[in-house]
């Protein structure tokens, strides 16, 4: 969302009525999570996904695709807080929206512990057995730059298709600065975008790395919140190494992690036995890296490990 604030900020100084960006539809329906967590786990019911909808509920801990106008109770994610129980009828857009602005989005379900948990959260607010919308649904839209953010910004009616031939999309002044599916012989103006994090596919030490990217861009990334996770996650995927150096270190005499900028780390996506116990010092230092694959999550290896790394722009 503060990318698409910053878009409006960007679009807004020309007054221009359409803008085209790099969202555009392809042939094949593809499953996203309305966060931009990457969909490595599914709990279908029996005979699901069925039919041509696009939105899911959760019952008794299994999924259901249903149309996505259909008003149901849903469960929010909160970073502070956790898991929040709506107990208002809304459409699963509307419901969207709501998470969005009130909490972080509609929850996600990463693995099989997280769907217990989920479905025990239901039942002891008395909702067992209920149907409520979860964070998971379908299209068949992609980036012109192949990331795979989810995040959607569509006008109340949109995207309609109109006459079949509405594949490419537009932020459009009178919806404030809502999305518009369009078609794409129209001609407007554009917005481009540099991308500020960069993948090197050099196997390189954590020293060497950090040396690359201060001679060459700016820095070994930092990765100080979900939103900034969530764009790693767009990116690491094209590392040939299976994980990949963060600017994230080891301060062995105040034993304690700290990013490059000197800040201490607050935001946390270790992953299981990372990061939450003493390093030994006495063996090589230690860095953090991220993996590729899987949930991306962080990992702690010994600094001569040769690695691809990101470096940003700014």
């Amino acid at each position: 969302m503060n990318d698409m604030i910053q878009l409006v900020k960007t679009v807004n100084n020309g007054g221009f009525q359409n803008i085209w960006i790099g969202l555009m539809r392809a042939s094949v329906y593809t499953w996203h999570w309305s966060s931009g967590d990457s969909v490595l786990f599914l709990n279908w019911a029996s005979g699901q996904p069925a039919g041509s909808e696009n939105c899911t509920y959760m019952s008794n801990g299994q999924w259901t695709v249903e149309p996505c106008n259909m008003t149901l109770s849903f469960i929010c994610y909160n970073m502070s807080t956790g898991l929040v129980f709506v107990n208002q009828m809304m459409n699963w857009r509307d419901a969207q929206s709501y998470c969005r602005q009130n909490h972080t989005d509609l929850v996600s379900v990463r693995n099989q512990n997280e769907n217990q948990q989920l479905e025990k959260f239901i039942h002891d607010r008395n909702s067992s057995g209920s149907a409520v919308w979860i964070g998971l649904f379908r299209d068949t839209w992609q980036w012109s730059d192949q990331s795979n953010s989810s995040f959607r910004y569509w006008d109340t009616i949109e995207p309609n298709n109109d006459k079949g031939c509405e594949d490419c999309t537009v932020i459009n002044k009178y919806a404030q600065r809502r999305w518009n599916d369009i078609p794409c012989g129209l001609t407007f103006s554009f917005v481009c975008h540099e991308d500020k994090l960069i993948v090197i596919q050099q196997n390189l030490s954590w020293s060497e790395a950090l040396r690359y990217c201060r001679q060459n861009h700016v820095d070994l990334v930092s990765v100080q919140s979900v939103e900034m996770q969530r764009r790693v996650m767009n990116v690491v995927k094209l590392a040939s190494t299976e994980a990949v150096w963060l600017g994230l270190h080891h301060y062995c005499s105040m034993n304690m992690w700290l990013w490059l900028t000197g800040d201490i780390v607050c935001y946390q996506n270790w992953a299981p036995g990372n990061g939450s116990t003493p390093e030994n010092c006495k063996l090589e230092n230690r860095k953090g890296a991220v993996q590729s694959g899987g949930d991306q999550t962080w990992i702690s290896l010994p600094e001569s490990h040769r690695l691809n790394f990101i470096c940003t722009n700014y």
